[in-house]
């Protein structure tokens, strides 16, 4: 009876051996250097930086239009804070292009 507990004891501590093992050479296989890993990261962010900008021009545009459609109905329909809507919609989106333009000069892009 002890023999088959001793087996059953060594049987367990080679298999967690070799689980632990496995597992560092996995962690040490997967390792890089942290400055790869961040000039990645950096290259990545500058390749959609672009397409990104464009959207927000994109955005900004439609914005426009519809601010536009807004305050010429309540333009049509006589009422008093016609400027107020103006000021507001139009500055939004000209907020949006000056944004966009800013954060593609700060980047150097």
């Amino acid at each position: 009876m002890k023999t088959c507990k001793r087996r059953s004891w060594g049987k367990a501590l080679k298999t967690a051996a070799f689980s632990a093992v496995l597992t560092i050479s996995n962690l040490l296989a997967k390792a890089q250097d942290g400055n790869a890993g961040i000039q990645q990261a950096n290259t990545q962010v500058r390749s959609y930086f672009e397409s990104g900008t464009n959207l927000m021009y994109g955005i900004g545009a439609i914005l426009g239009l519809i601010g536009a459609v807004k305050v010429y109905s309540k333009w049509n329909a006589g009422d008093q804070d016609t400027s107020k809507v103006a000021a507001a919609w139009f500055g939004s989106c000209i907020f949006l292009v000056v944004v966009a333009t800013i954060i593609k000069s700060f980047f150097g892009l």
